[in-house]
Formats: C-alpha cells, sequence, structure tokens
C-alpha cells in the first residue's frame, strides 16, 4: 500500500507534524494537486453542488411544514416535530458534506455528516408512524387489529430505541480516532439501523394487512357502511387529500425503508468498504430518498387532511364518541341489519342514505355519533 504523508511529499511545513494536519488548516494548491493524494477522512470527496442542493431541498421542506403547520391552526404538534428535527439534521448533514466538499482532510464536516445523517430518518420515521393511528381511525377500528392508540405505543418507543443505538453509535465513530472504538461505533449504528429496518418492515407488513382488511370490508360491505359513520370521517374518507396521503404514507416508508437498507449494506463493509466512496450510489439510495419521502408529506401534509384529529385534545377526549350501545356504528351487529331482505346490498352496494334508515329501525332514537372535539 502507498504511503502519502513525509516519505512521498517530504517532511510537512513546520509546525505541522502531517501533510494531512497542514492541509486540514491551510487547504493549499499543492494539498490538492499532489500525487499521490494526500488522503483525509474521505475516501472519496463530496460533490459540493449536489451536496449543496439537498441542503437547499431539506431546508426548504423543514420551512414547508412549519407554514403548513401554522396553516393547519397548529394542529399535529408531534408530527411537525419529528419531521421538522429530521430534516434539520438533514439540511446539517449535507451543509458538513458540503463543506467538506472544500477541505476534505478537516474531519469536521465528516464526524457532522456521519451524526445528523445517521439519526435524521428515525425522527421521519416517527412522524410517518403516527399517521398509521390517524389512517385506521377514519376507517374505523373494526379494519384493524389493533385499536388505534397502539400502533403509536408500539411504534414509537422502538423508534427512540434505533435512534439512541444510531445516535450513540455515530457520536462514537465520529469522535473517536482509535480503531477499536471507531468500529464499535459502527457497530452500533448497524445494530440501530438493523433494527430500524426490522421495525419499518413490520410496519409495512401491519399497514399492508390493515389495508387490506380495509379492501375486504369495502368488499363485503360496499364502498362506505362498512366504515366509520361520524360524518367528519365520512367526509375526510371522501376527499382525494386521503387518497393522496394513502399513497404518500406507502411511498415515504418504503424509501425510508430502501434508504435503512443501503445504510445497513454500507457500514457493513466498513469504512474503507466500496460503498463508501460511491457518492453516485449515496445520493442514489439515501439522498434522493430521504427527499422523495418528504416531499410527498409536504404536498399531503397530515396537519392539512387530518386537522384537529391530529392534536392531543381529540386524543384525550375519545376521539370520535360512539354511542351507548355500540363501539362504531359500522359494528358487524348492525353491518348484519344491512344484509337482510329489502335492507342489504344492492349491486351498486350500499348508500348512506340506506345505511342511515337501516340505522334509525335497528337503534331507534339512539344518539347519534359525533366528532369528539
Amino acid at each position: 500500500m502507498d504511503t502519502y504523508n513525509e516519505d512521498n511529499h517530504g517532511p510537512a511545513p513546520s509546525p505541522y507534524p502531517t501533510w494531512e494536519e497542514y492541509c486540514a488548516e491551510t487547504t493549499a494548491q499543492f494539498c490538492w494537486d499532489a500525487q499521490p493524494p494526500i488522503k483525509g477522512v474521505w475516501e472519496k470527496i463530496p460533490s459540493l453542488a449536489a451536496n449543496a442542493i439537498f441542503a437547499a431541498l431539506f431546508s426548504a421542506s423543514l420551512l414547508a411544514f412549519i407554514i403548513t403547520y401554522f396553516r393547519a391552526r397548529k394542529q399535529g404538534t408531534f408530527f411537525t416535530v419529528m419531521m421538522c428535527l429530521g430534516l434539520f439534521c438533514e439540511a446539517i448533514g449535507y451543509i458538513g458534506r458540503a463543506i467538506s466538499a472544500n477541505n476534505p482532510w478537516d474531519d469536521m464536516g465528516f464526524m457532522v455528516q456521519i451524526v445528523c445523517l445517521t439519526i435524521g430518518p428515525a425522527f421521519l420515521a416517527a412522524g410517518v408512524y403516527t399517521c398509521l393511528a390517524k389512517v385506521v381511525s377514519v376507517y374505523g377500528e373494526e379494519c384493524s387489529r389493533l385499536p388505534a392508540r397502539w400502533y403509536t405505543r408500539i411504534f414509537i418507543p422502538c423508534d427512540v430505541v434505533s435512534l439512541v443505538l444510531q445516535a450513540a453509535g455515530g457520536g462514537i465513530a465520529a469522535a473517536s480516532d482509535d480503531i477499536k472504538l471507531l468500529n464499535m461505533g459502527n457497530n452500533i449504528m448497524i445494530a440501530g439501523l438493523s433494527f430500524q429496518v426490522f421495525i419499518l418492515a413490520v410496519f409495512v407488513a401491519v399497514s399492508g394487512e390493515f389495508l387490506l382488511r380495509v379492501h375486504n370490508r369495502k368488499k363485503t360491505y360496499g364502498p362506505d357502511s362498512g366504515f366509520e359513520q361520524a360524518e367528519p370521517a365520512k367526509s375526510i374518507r371522501g376527499g382525494f387529500m386521503f387518497k393522496g396521503i394513502i399513497v404518500a404514507l406507502a411511498v415515504s416508508t418504503i424509501a425510508i425503508f430502501w434508504r435503512s437498507c443501503f445504510r445497513v449494506a454500507e457500514l457493513s463493509e466498513g469504512w474503507n468498504g466500496p460503498l463508501m466512496s460511491r457518492e453516485d450510489l449515496f445520493i442514489g439510495f439515501e439522498s434522493v430518498m430521504i427527499a422523495i419521502a418528504v416531499v410527498v408529506l409536504n404536498v399531503f401534509n397530515p396537519c392539512m387532511v387530518f386537522d384537529v384529529m391530529m392534536s392531543s385534545k381529540w386524543r384525550k377526549e375519545g376521539g370520535f364518541r360512539k354511542s351507548e350501545s355500540t363501539a362504531n356504528t359500522s359494528s358487524d351487529e348492525e353491518l348484519s341489519v344491512l344484509r337482510q331482505p329489502g335492507q342489504g346490498r344492492t349491486t351498486s352496494g350500499y348508500g348512506n342514505q340506506r345505511y342511515g334508515q337501516s340505522q334509525s329501525q335497528v337503534y331507534g332514537n339512539r344518539n347519534q355519533t359525533r366528532y369528539g372535539v
């Protein structure tokens, strides 16, 4: 293996003990032209243009989430905070990479991007996890194996564990000059990322199973009658934005999952592995994937779709409040009435009017569901 300090270029200028430290301090032209290269912490010098573009893109996305939050009357605080924390990390991480493009011998930009770009997507995943509970509430918990609140109770703590592992590993790797500590930090990061991949895979499976149950329920009971009948829920389900957010959440989840798988593969080869030197793969499987994940949620922002459902007050007051006799107006007991002759499904499915008539026959003057605000 070629060496590249005093053996090739003579002693470094005083008072610098090595050429790397001299180049980190001065970025002299000799440092760029030297052959063999005076290597820094980077296997390949990052692209200034590419990283500046992504830093600007994630900063703009961060600003868009903040603006939407205030337009939505400050609904969805937790979701917005998670997205903003994730995007802040992404923007700072790419600024670190852009700084390193001008000075690849200084390890500050390298350390910043290790920590920030490692933990940023964990915050974004937490924001996505909160949205599935809202989708379940809009369709009705009869479509789900779990109550809506349990999705956040299960996935958010798991995401916190993943975040802590990634942050700890990234911090150790970034701050250490010792190869043993560097490898330990790398292994902790891999453990955190692997756990995130596992949790995302479970989330994808659970979400897919839920959507399959929604599809089957729609085929069985009609396009609307098998779901939550509170008027706000029906209104949300019928809107274009709700249909869009289903797609947006799916795209965002898959993009974060793809990115996490790539980072596990990248780090598993070590800091000198072939993937570490491939910025084209990093841009394609890290930068672009996270950009897609956040942009689709900028367009179909849950704060605008679910409105007051995103508030803690809505959750504390019970969500869609139910009548005394049933947990949901589209319970299986009620739906069985719809299948009786004269009140069942027609070839065109159940309309809201038919459902309302059968409901009044069964429940008389009981209170209808209402929006829990």
